[in-house]
C-alpha cells in the first residue's frame, strides 16, 4: 500500500502543470501602426501579406535581395520602418537576406513553435509584421548572430555613395 501511495504521489507531482506552464496572454500586443486585415491585404502583394500578416516564409533563393551588396537600409515593406543596414548585411548560404543586427528598437522579438521545436521569431515593432527568426549561428567576429529575413518583408532604400 505504501508503495501504491509513494507511485500516485510521484505521478502527481510530475504530471500537473503550474499556471506558468499553460500561461497564454489573454492581452494582444499592439503596434503603432495597426490596420485591419482587408487594409492590409490592399496595401501589401499577395507575397508581402503571407510572410508578414501570416507569419510565412519565401523560398529560399527567391529573394532579389538576398544578393543585393548596395549601400543602403532596409525597412519594413508594410510600414517603411528602418529595421537593418546594410553594412550589418552578410551573405548566410542559407538563400534569405541575412544580418549580423537589427537597428535598435525597431525590430521586436517573440517564440514560434509551428515546426515542432522552438524558434527565435522576430517582427516589425512599429507594425507587428513577421520578418523572419534570429539564430546563435552567425558570424563569430561580430555578433555570432543571423537574423534570417524574408525578402518580401523588405524593401531597400539605396543611400548614395
Amino acid at each position: 500500500m505504501k508503495k501504491v501511495l509513494s507511485f500516485i504521489t510521484f505521478i502527481t507531482l510530475f504530471n500537473c502543470n503550474s499556471a506558468a506552464q499553460k500561461k497564454e496572454s489573454s492581452e494582444k500586443e499592439t503596434f503603432a501602426i495597426t490596420k485591419t486585415e482587408a487594409e492590409w491585404k490592399e496595401q501589401l502583394t499577395a507575397e508581402q501579406y503571407y510572410i508578414l500578416r501570416e507569419a510565412g516564409t519565401e523560398r529560399p533563393f527567391s529573394s532579389p535581395l538576398n544578393k543585393n551588396y548596395k549601400k543602403g537600409v532596409y525597412h519594413c515593406a508594410a510600414c517603411n520602418t528602418p529595421l537593418f543596414k546594410s553594412e550589418h548585411k552578410f551573405d548566410s548560404g542559407t538563400g534569405w537576406p541575412s544580418f549580423d543586427r537589427e537597428i535598435e528598437g525597431n525590430v521586436a522579438y517573440g517564440t514560434d513553435t509551428k515546426i515542432g521545436y522552438t524558434r527565435d521569431e522576430e517582427h516589425c515593432a512599429t507594425c507587428g509584421g513577421h520578418l523572419g527568426h534570429v539564430f546563435n549561428d552567425g558570424p563569430r567576429a561580430t555578433t555570432g548572430k543571423r537574423h534570417c529575413i524574408n525578402g518580401d518583408a523588405l524593401i531597400f532604400v539605396a543611400t548614395e555613395e
